[in-house]
């Protein structure tokens, strides 16, 4: 994002704004983290796209595009997690740089077993 006023040039790199997105992806509830891969590098130097770990962001002038590839917790609603999650990053990356959010494209890659596997062994355990 490059912004001209009076006093000069204002400029976000991907790389902040990815950050940002990232940050409000994992402070939210049920998403217990983003998912990368091997594919992510290839993309990255084919399409110069700045990725960072399941971050993908599309700046165009005044608007940004973010692509999340995220991981939840067992058991939760999927998709009012995915709605939380994009009305947080969106709000985030709005607030912080003053962009327009075109859109938050979701991606869920896996669900967290995790604690469900630790609730399973609680209950054998107390057996």
């Amino acid at each position: 994002m490059i912004d001209q006023l009076h006093t000069g040039f204002i400029r976000i790199s991907n790389d902040v704004i990815s950050k940002i997105a990232g940050k409000a992806a994992m402070s939210t509830p049920q998403i217990t983290a983003m998912s990368g891969g091997i594919s992510e590098g290839i993309v990255k130097r084919l399409s110069g796209k700045y990725i960072a770990r399941g971050v993908s962001v599309q700046v165009d002038q005044m608007e940004v595009g973010i692509d999340l590839k995220v991981i939840v917790k067992y058991g939760c609603k999927i998709q009012e997690v995915c709605r939380m999650l994009q009305q947080n990053v969106q709000k985030a990356v709005e607030n912080m740089t003053g962009l327009m959010v075109s859109a938050v494209n979701v991606k869920v890659e896996g669900v967290d077993l995790h604690e469900a596997e630790e609730q399973k062994q609680r209950t054998v355990d107390h057996m």
